[in-house]
């Protein structure tokens, strides 16, 4: 058996300091960060099938940055690094999903039934899914300094009613109202810029 050389202790040093920098990096998340996450794990994991959802998304991606089967290369933000993450298991079971029901189709109808290339126009398609993407980063950067919109972002994407978001949020229906004008004369003001060529 080879023994440990200097080289390796180092090695296995950093591992560990990796998964303590990493576990130091999503503990210091602010409430906002973790608003930015939970959004982005349901922008990626809308519409998974197999009973996959946004935490076991989220999970997911935490448990692969920490053992280290995924690393956090330096200098990139942590959200960056684990929304790619999430894209990536997400893209991972979708090719999952399609393989195995083509399989499954070719199994019981035969090879030239076409039933694979319906489940495949059934998923998402990833232009699309970046795009969204994109314009959740941007909504997400517009309104990073501003939490009370934030949450309202965070609740409109779980599907909740203003009534649901102002009982989750702690918000008063002035307060949700208010910023919701606030949020609309943002979006108008800087869809012009967006949209512009």
């Amino acid at each position: 058996m080879e023994q440990p050389t200097e080289r390796n202790r180092r090695t296995a040093g950093a591992v560990r300091s990796s998964t303590v920098d990493i576990g130091l990096a999503l503990r210091a998340l602010s409430d906002e960060d973790l608003v930015r996450l939970k959004a982005l794990a349901r922008l990626w994991s809308r519409g998974l099938p197999g009973g996959l959802g946004w935490t076991d998304v989220l999970n997911e991606a935490i448990v692969r940055t920490l053992d280290g089967s995924r690393h956090w290369p330096p200098g990139v933000p942590l959200l960056a690094f684990l929304s790619g993450v999430m894209r990536s298991i997400c893209d991972d079971h979708w090719r999952r999903v399609r393989q195995e029901s083509g399989w499954l189709a070719q199994q019981q109808d035969g090879p030239d039934t076409g039933a694979c290339a319906e489940d495949a126009e059934a998923a998402p398609d990833p232009a699309r899914v970046m795009a969204a993407a994109q314009a959740l980063a941007s909504v997400n950067q517009l309104f990073a300094s501003d939490a009370a919109a934030l949450k309202i972002i965070a609740g409109l994407a779980e599907g909740l009613t203003a009534r649901e978001i102002c009982r989750l949020y702690d918000m008063t229906e002035r307060e949700y109202d208010s910023t919701r004008k606030r949020m609309r004369r943002a979006l108008l003001r800087n869809a012009l810029v967006w949209g512009a060529p």
